[in-house]
């Protein structure tokens, strides 16, 4: 019985939890390698490209809980995201003719878009804040969870309880299909194909026809859209409060790297062992102990290799390390 407490206190602490965030950073994650596939630079706005599109899901769901509109059990913002995305791509197309796309027809170096990326993402940030302000918001409506812990308690008869919220569902639903949905496209159509030329070889898919202009077009459309579904399904698990995407730019570009960035699988794969591995070493691991080990040998400290406020420091010692031993990544992407 002390097993079987043990191994739900870590479904319900750490496999679960790390399931749900690996799949909100895998998204995120393919939205930065795509744009560094196609463009050659690291887009340090991609955070706050995920904070915008969460925020007029929000303000949508907000809309249509007004009128009334539900789809309840599920979480009315399912619905918001439809136009959520549509007014992230305008704006990302928008972003990507007025500033990117002047460097790109200097053919500037890789640094330069970076700087203008920073300033993109600071103007974005502020914006943010100035339209909803810097609290958090709650969105969430319908179903909270799946399976409460009290019932998996009654049912079972164990003295942990298996908790799984309906956000957490969600995310692991939708990522599946989205993920499935872009492979789809990249190994099927013939603007995928090209995508992943141009990713490939720049000068010699140009020498093949590929229109370059459409090609980042495709790119932004897709990456606005991955990153307003990542930033409405992280704000529904958790919470939105526009500084926590700024924060999340660590892990995201940790699992983009760690991956092996311009590579989606890399992305996946890096967002899960970025995920795991935030969760895991900053667990406290005292009442699992205390479960397995003989009676007056229990732990009294919290056995946490590191607190929770230093989780994103995780990323970063990842990060450096897998930089170290092969800087390509786990998928053998390309060079940072």
């Amino acid at each position: 019985m002390d097993i079987l407490n043990a191994l739900v206190l870590l479904f319900n602490y750490i496999i679960v939890p790390s399931v749900a965030y690996g799949s909100q950073l895998a998204l995120g994650a393919l939205g930065v390698t795509l744009v560094y596939g196609t463009l050659r630079f690291a887009n340090f706005a991609h955070g706050e490209l995920m904070a915008f599109g969460a925020m007029i899901t929000i303000l949508c769901t907000w809309w249509l809980q007004s009128l009334g509109v539900s789809i309840a059990p599920l979480p009315t913002a399912l619905l918001a995201l439809g136009p959520a995305i549509a007014v992230t791509v305008a704006i990302v197309l928008i972003t990507d003719r007025t500033i990117y796309r002047f460097y790109r027809e200097k053919r500037s170096a890789p640094a330069i878009y970076i700087i203008a990326s920073i300033g993109v993402m600071f103007v974005m940030n502020g914006l943010i804040r100035f339209i909803i302000g810097p609290s958090d918001r709650a969105f969430g409506d319908g179903q909270r969870y799946i399976i409460k812990a009290q019932d998996f308690r009654d049912m079972t008869g164990l003295s942990e309880g298996l908790g799984i919220k309906t956000s957490q569902g969600i995310t692991v639903l939708v990522t599946l299909f989205l993920v499935a949905a872009l492979f789809w496209f990249l190994q099927k159509t013939r603007t995928g194909k090209s995508m992943r030329a141009y990713a490939d070889n720049r000068d010699l898919a140009l020498l093949s026809g590929i229109n370059p202009e459409r090609v980042v077009m495709y790119s932004w459309i897709i990456t606005a859209a991955l990153a307003t579904i990542a930033g409405a399904l992280y704000g529904l698990d958790k919470s939105f409060k526009p500084f926590t995407y700024f924060q999340l730019l660590l892990p995201l570009f940790a699992a983009a790297i760690v991956g092996g960035i311009g590579k989606p699988v890399g992305a996946i794969v890096g967002g899960f062992v970025i995920a795991f591995s935030e969760v895991t070493i900053t667990y406290p691991y005292k009442k699992f102990l205390t479960y397995l080990m003989p009676e007056g040998m229990q732990p009294s400290g919290l056995l946490q290799l590191l607190s929770t406020d230093y989780k994103f420091a995780v990323s970063f010692i990842i990060l450096v390390i897998v930089l170290m031993v092969t800087p390509t990544g786990i998928m053998k992407g390309k060079t940072v």
